[in-house]
């Protein structure tokens, strides 16, 4: 049974490919055509996965669209004639888009995969998943559990924000849902807009600048903005919101309640904007924490999984996970949108078709770490260098890995592209940017110099999963680097009462790994494990003999503005226009100062972008 699963036309879209029930393939838009976040539709993703696997399109037994626009198109009307005559300007603005593309998608569609095989004729009908369906899928079925309650939470699919269901085998039922317009996703993303950044992808960066404010906003939240009920369940005050109707996500009421207009793109961050940050943060983990006790409630489940745009928050994920209310906790990696399209081919495979889940055979999940996206072999790196005029060095697998460690214990950064492509937001190993965390200035360098974003960001630690716990405060894995986890008491540095406030407490080391060290203690953890990683299991391990530190600064492997990068064109142009020192793709080793000057790139530019 093959099964090819699309997410497009909102944000982050993607295709994935099931061969009998196993994760092939899988990729985003954007890594392809190198536009963030590209909502159109998959056609390069949807390429390399039947490339990937040998395929033509009519060879597939089922191609599955990971919502049903019928059901949204629905939600908007009675959304705009529930609130008539507000927000006619947003209606007139939407209403010929739908006429004239979204209420046909399967003709679009139709069209769009015509486009990469002329003269298709699909051996079955189109199919259509619900948005929550896909995500709930793309939970639970490739997770560990045999039984587990499933939550998602996002901004909003058709009518649903907010599902809980029941995955037993093949069998997946939802039992609850909570609908449009009362949303924690939502909600979240109306704090992203008010403090100066973008929706839908800006939501890290509030998470992210949340540790260095206090929540004193949060009871003004409870009170105002959203209902919580005991049981989990919520209800928002709309009187506070423009995104039913209007062509913003927050109105004149929600300003004047938090003492002003929101914050302009690349306005100064200010310590109100780092108050409302952690306000929000902790009204969400409330939010979450209450839904998933009263649900574990309902239903005595003993494990959880999760999807969802909220699913991505870390720092909630983490202290779920403290609750202790589950056994085991396992987050879909692509939790987003992105992941939809995985969930829409496995809700095909299971749900609609009756096919069993494969067997685990001692994998810790079904998704493959996450590695789905492309691979290139030596030959080709080689001829793509040579063509670029790069200059490098091939290396056997050992010295890669021995003179790797060796630059990044002396302090050096390094973009590195093994194996394949991670699928979802984080880098795991594959395409990464790594460095030294115990440098108390890397986390700055790499912000300002490499990555050319803001200097409040923190980065994650890469650990070698057998150590974790002596390192971290957690003792499970955390593959796809969604939990979030205090470094371990016996690696913390007492910090002395300096007056340093905001930002500038970044200044103070808090822990032997402060370039990983946010300034609440916290750390956003990758475990790496040798057998669905070796390479960089195997260059952890090497820096933990040089150093006595089994960890290693990992973020994507992009600068502002840009995806992650896919091929190695995509990974010399980065290591060219940003200050990284070293590059390593397969076996080829580059040093920056060996490079054709002529080929240096600026990327300072993207300082003001995004």
């Amino acid at each position: 049974m093959k099964i090819l699963g699309i997410s497009a036309f909102y944000h982050d879209s993607a295709a994935a490919l099931l061969v009998d029930g196993e994760v092939r393939a899988a990729a985003q838009e954007e890594r392809f055509t190198r536009v963030k976040h590209d909502a159109r539709f998959p056609q390069q993703a949807v390429r390399y996965c039947l490339a990937e696997a040998g395929l033509k399109l009519s060879d597939l037994d089922h191609v599955v669209f990971f919502e049903k626009p019928f059901l949204k198109f629905e939600r908007l009307l009675e959304t705009y004639l529930a609130f008539a005559p507000r927000g006619f300007r947003s209606f007139a603005m939407a209403m010929p888009v739908w006429i004239r593309e979204k209420l046909f998608q399967k003709k679009v569609l139709h069209d769009a995969l015509k486009a990469i095989e002329p003269g298709l004729l699909l051996r079955n009908p189109l199919l259509f998943s619900e948005h929550h369906w896909s995500h709930a899928a793309s939970a639970f079925y490739p997770s560990p559990f045999e039984r587990a309650l499933v939550l998602t939470l996002d901004g909003v699919g058709e009518w649903a924000t907010t599902t809980a269901a029941i995955g037993h085998g093949d069998r997946l039922e939802i039992f609850k849902e909570i609908h449009f317009p009362h949303s924690l996703g939502l909600l979240y993303s109306a704090f992203t807009y008010y403090c100066g950044f973008k929706v839908n992808s800006g939501e890290y960066k509030l998470m992210g600048l949340a540790p260095y404010g206090r929540p004193r906003y949060a009871q003004t939240i409870r009170e105002h903005l959203i209902d919580l009920k005991a049981d989990g369940s919520f209800r928002l005050d709309l009187d506070y919101f423009d995104y039913c109707t209007g062509l913003t996500m927050t109105n004149a009421r929600f300003h004047a309640l938090f003492g002003g207009p929101p914050r302009q793109a690349e306005g100064p961050v200010e310590a109100r904007h780092m108050d409302l940050a952690a306000s929000i943060q902790v009204v969400i983990e409330e939010a979450v924490i209450r839904l998933a006790r009263g649900l574990q409630a309902e239903t005595g489940e003993r494990h959880l999984c999760l999807a969802g745009g909220v699913a991505l928050n870390c720092v909630a994920n983490g202290k779920l996970l403290r609750e202790g209310l589950f056994d085991g906790i396992w987050i879909q990696p692509a939790a987003g949108d992105a992941g939809g399209a995985l969930g829409a081919a496995l809700a095909a495979h299971h749900a609609h078709l009756g096919q069993p889940r494969p067997a685990l055979n001692g994998r810790r999940d079904r998704m493959a770490g996450a590695y789905l996206g492309p691979e290139y072999s030596e030959a080709e790196i080689v001829a793509k260098l040579e063509r670029l005029g790069a200059r490098y060095e091939r290396l056997d697998d050992a010295e890669v890995i021995r003179r790797s460690a060796a630059d990044l214990a002396a302090g050096l950064a390094f973009g590195w592209m093994q194996g394949r492509m991670e699928f979802g937001p984080r880098a795991l190993g594959g395409r990464s940017i790594l460095a030294d965390p115990r440098s108390p200035a890397m986390q700055t360098q790499l912000n300002l110099k490499v990555k050319f974003r803001e200097s409040f960001r923190p980065f994650a630690p890469s650990v070698l999963a057998e150590k974790v716990s002596e390192w971290f405060e957690l003792d499970q894995d955390s593959p796809y680097m969604l939990l979030v986890a205090d470094v371990a008491q016996r690696h913390r540095v007492a910090v002395a009462d300096s007056g340093l406030f905001g930002i500038d407490l970044l200044k103070q080391p808090r822990s032997s790994i402060p370039a990983v060290t946010h300034v609440d203690h916290s750390a956003r953890v990758q475990t790496v494990h040798a057998d669905t990683h070796p390479r960089y299991h195997a260059l952890l391990s090497e820096f933990a003999k040089l150093t006595g530190c089994p960890v290693l600064v990992n973020t994507s492997f992009n600068v502002r503005g840009e995806p992650i990068v896919c091929t190695p064109e995509d990974a010399y142009r980065c290591f060219m226009g940003s200050h990284l020192d070293r590059l390593v793709i397969g076996n080829c080793f580059l040093r920056k100062d060996e490079q054709p000057p002529e080929l240096l790139r600026e990327y300072a530019h993207l300082l003001a972008a995004d």
